[in-house]
């Protein structure tokens, strides 16, 4: 669609660009005499709002909102997005102006303070437009279809400015946008208008052409609309790994192989760097996929050099924890320094798995430093997790974490030029306001320059770290925005019961359950319908699509580190109440609002992650998960129709949908896409039992007399918490041939650090590794081979025992009766396990596989399939 061809509408839109663009330099104007006109007046205001009593008191004193209650003493009249504002407008025909912020951004405080507490600019702003103030965090929907407006516009007017907040949009009294930008100075400045004089270039175009306005505003209107919509899927997309490998590759190709960190281009090189969680999520998945594709060795470098860079540079608080929004430069040392809960829920996840995969200790101590953080500084007395910590103290952004050498060498005396090798305080300033703490030298590099081994050098910079973090926490305290939002919480709830399960913290699981029955218990509506936010004991506004997907992953996280099935449960019920109110019956995938939400100009179905990943990519990972856990098969055919719908999307644009990409692996990769394409018809899907529904023969481990000779060697016995080992079947056929045989291979996944039994088991007390049949048909299983293992030493054994590490592939013959031909065959699979590790042994489990099949009818022709399960290098 050309926009441009319409010249009407396109010169009152160029006309309108022109007054907000214009770099004229014009002084403000004389007072207002009824012709729009502002006097000129001195723009400085106290940063501290509270030393004086408040003049003014607007509507926004009656929110719930932090962000809004820094403008209840404006002078503007701002209204609440709502009917109120939207009567007015129309009845007294006047634009409406939105400004859209959130509590710890910076230049919104900076436009406050500067624009709006200003009461000459309010006052012209109170008389010719409607205002309206919106927190971000609460109303997404109507931040992302106002910015993804904003960018239309900039893009037809030519203009090279991106989004970002303040978000200040003009609209008509019909909500329809023609004009904007973010932030507008109070005087001419650079060569940008003032923001009093785009008031009046706004408010003169409106009174002299109206209409030519409302075109402007109604063909953006549509094209933000059209852009919001995703069209339906019109042919089958092949959901195949060449999906995943592209979004990979195109990841690991904007790779900063100097400074590390993704997104870099060498023609901006020194752009802010952000921590791009999803697109870090999809690098670690690759590097643990089955797959084993060639990209994993690449992903593990991009992926560990960016997580050394960010634990290592300002962005991360070396005395407090936890993360900070971004990076200001390319070398991650000096941030924009407001830290918000969904980075830290975020990050949590990664540097937990990292540490996993690693071992690395750094990765467990910034993991910590994270949690530690939330709890401490972020945590509400009943549990759910507040919003963001902001970034400025007296108008200076970064001054609460900033230091001087003076400072600093007062504080830490003797032990100053310790820390300061270490951490850069011998190199040039780099934040104008101080110094920002980053590693610039590793334990192993210093120690033995200083004689000590790591250790004690990590002691000795812990003591003093603490000892600055002491002195720091008497300065001024920073702004903390203590609404509860469902969705961060969500991704808090699954970051601290990863930290949790892998870094073995009680404390943490425990934590996060607490949050998650915070919400469950005071954020829903007698429905069980979510609400959004949460604040002083009211919660408020209808969730959102984000607001379900995440916290039922938080949910899915808490039942795999804890193995109750009341997570699960929730999870699930969510799940279903979710696909009620947001799935598009007609062209699928969810809506990001509800079906009864409130009409706006445009009905958000988004794909592409951004700082958080998208509603649509969480959902779909989560029905995944869901069906495998649940075996229920709905789940997996929604997260197939989102994927279908998608499809286009993740084939053009990979790296801007990451957790779409991992969600197209893992939904290869479930063990129900497998057995459906191992038997090739749609009802011979095998069912793996998950951790829940395992079948613990007890009776058995209680009377095996091999278990007490373990105990004795310091080997436990426990119940299975998390699946050890899963299970996948192949058929060497297509259908089952009468009268003849086929090959069936088990494929048993063993999580790393486990192992199980070989068949035999050696010593012979041990409980071996089986696997048997159930047949309705009389199928019978024969000439069963078990892989060879290999030697595992344990103390108090004199000899080793023979174990299955990784992976193990048992084969079998299946033998068809003769007179089942046209039958349907009902099958289960048993493979019965002992999981152990050094520590500890679970109790002997069987994981049962189900299916139906046809045996074919006489005559009737029978393909070989999967035969690279059946080759002899198909082995350990």
């Amino acid at each position: 669609m050309d926009l441009k061809k319409n010249s009407n509408w396109w010169f009152a839109l160029l006309l309108t660009a022109f007054f907000i663009s214009s770099s004229w330099n014009h002084q403000m104007l004389s007072a207002d005499d009824g012709s729009g006109k502002i006097s000129k007046q001195k723009s400085s205001v106290s940063a501290d709002k509270h030393k004086e009593t408040p003049t003014f008191t607007n509507r926004l004193a009656k929110e719930t909102s932090p962000y809004l209650l820094l403008h209840k003493h404006n002078p503007v009249d701002w209204y609440p997005w709502g009917t109120e504002a939207f009567e007015k407008a129309k009845k007294e025909n006047k634009i409406i102006f939105l400004s859209v912020g959130y509590s710890s951004c910076y230049w919104c405080h900076v436009m406050e303070r500067l624009v709006f507490e200003n009461p000459q600019i309010a006052e012209y702003m109170n008389k010719y437009f409607v205002n309206i103030k919106v927190d971000r965090e609460e109303r997404p929907d109507i931040d992302d279809i106002y910015m993804t407006s904003l960018s239309v516009y900039f893009h037809l007017i030519g203009a090279p400015s991106n989004g970002g907040w303040p978000l200040s949009m003009f609209l008509t009294p019909d909500r329809e946008p023609f004009a904007g930008g973010t932030y507008f100075p109070p005087t001419d400045q650079g060569g940008q208008m003032s923001f009093p004089r785009v008031l009046q270039r706004v408010h003169q175009l409106w009174s002299e052409d109206k209409k030519q306005v409302s075109q402007s505003a109604t063909i953006i209107a549509r094209e933000v609309a059209r852009l919001q919509k995703e069209q339906a899927a019109t042919e089958t997309i092949a959901i195949e790994s060449k999906l995943v490998t592209a979004g990979v590759r195109s990841i690991n190709a904007s790779y900063d192989a100097e400074f590390g960190g993704i997104d870099f281009s060498e023609v901006s090189p020194n752009s802010p760097k952000f921590p791009t969680s999803s697109k870090l999520a999809l690098l670690q998945y690759d590097i643990q996929s089955p797959s084993k594709d060639s990209t994993s060795a690449e992903s593990a470098k991009v992926l560990n050099y960016t997580l050394d860079a960010m634990a290592n540079g300002g962005i991360y608080d070396h005395l407090g924890g936890g993360f900070h929004r971004y990076s200001t430069d390319r070398y991650w040392h000096v941030p924009h320094f407001e830290k918000m809960l969904y980075d830290n829920g975020q990050l949590a996840s990664l540097y937990a798995n990292a540490f996993e995969q690693t071992g690395n200790i750094q990765y467990k101590n910034v993991t910590e430093g994270i949690v530690d953080f939330v709890l401490r500084e972020l945590t509400d007395t009943q549990g759910g997790f507040y919003s963001a910590l902001d970034a400025e103290t007296d108008g200076v952004e970064g001054k609460h974490y900033a230091w001087s050498q003076a400072e600093l060498k007062s504080a830490l005396g003797d032990d100053y030029d310790l820390f300061a090798e270490f951490y850069g305080l011998n190199e040039p300033a780099r934040f104008e306001h101080g110094y920002v703490l980053h590693r610039v030298t590793s334990l192993e590099e210093l120690a033995p320059k200083k004689d000590m081994t790591p250790e004690a050098l990590e002691g000795k910079l812990a003591t003093l770290r603490q000892k600055l973090h002491t002195i720091r926490s008497k300065r001024k305290p920073l702004l903390i925005d203590d609404k509860i939002l469902t969705s961060w919480n969500g991704l808090m709830i699954e970051g601290m019961a990863t930290a949790g399960r892998i870094l073995k913290r009680p404390d943490y699981t425990a934590a996060a359950e607490k949050a998650a029955q915070f919400i469950l218990e005071h954020m829903r509506d007698d429905k069980g319908h979510l609400y959004r936010s949460y604040r002083t004991g009211q919660a408020r506004l209808n969730a959102y699509l984000d607001d379900y997907a995440f916290l039922v992953k938080g949910l899915l996280a808490l039942h795999q580190a804890t193995g109750k099935q009341q997570w699960l449960d929730q999870a699930r019920e969510l799940t279903d109440l979710q696909i009620e109110l947001f799935w598009d019956q007609k062209e699928h995938g969810f809506f990001f609002t509800t079906h009864d939400h409130e009409q706006l100009i445009a009905r958000t179905k988004n794909a592409y992650d951004a700082a958080i990943p998208s509603g649509n990519s969480i959902s779909t990972l989560n029905l995944i998960e869901l069906s495998e856990r649940t075996h229920q098969p709905k789940y997996r055919e929604y997260a197939n129709q989102t994927l279908q719908l998608f499809g286009k999307t993740i084939k053009r644009y990979p790296g801007r949908c990451a957790q779409l990409v991992q969600a197209v692996g893992e939904y290869i990769e479930s063990p129900l896409t497998q057995n459906q394409s191992a038997i090739s018809i749609p009802t011979g899907d095998f069912v793996s039992l998950e951790d829940s529904n395992v079948i613990a023969d007890e009776q058995l481990a209680a009377r095996n007399p091999g278990l007490e000779l373990l105990m004795a060697a310091g080997l436990g016995q426990t119940k299975e918490k998390k699946k050890l080992v899963t299970a996948k079947a192949y058929l060497s056929v297509d259908r089952l041939p009468a009268g003849k045989t086929c090959q069936v291979a088990i494929v048993l996944a063993i999580e790393k650090g486990w192992h199980i039994n070989t068949n035999p088991a050696s010593p012979d007390f041990l409980v071996p590794t089986t696997f048997t049949i159930k047949s309705n048909q009389s199928v019978k299983l024969s000439d069963v081979k078990y892989p060879t293992g290999h030697a595992f030493r344990v103390t108090g054994f004199d000899e080793p025992l023979q174990v299955y590490e990784k992976q193990a592939i048992i084969r079998g013959t299946l033998e068809v009766p003769g007179n089942s031909a046209g039958k349907e065959e009902t099958l289960e699979l048993k493979i019965k396990y002992q999981a152990c590790n050094d520590k500890t042994c679970i109790r002997p489990t069987t994981i049962s596989l189900k299916g139906k099949f046809q045996i074919a009818k006489p005559g009737e022709q029978v393909r070989q399939i999967n035969q690279k399960w059946f080759q002899p290098t198909a082995t350990n």
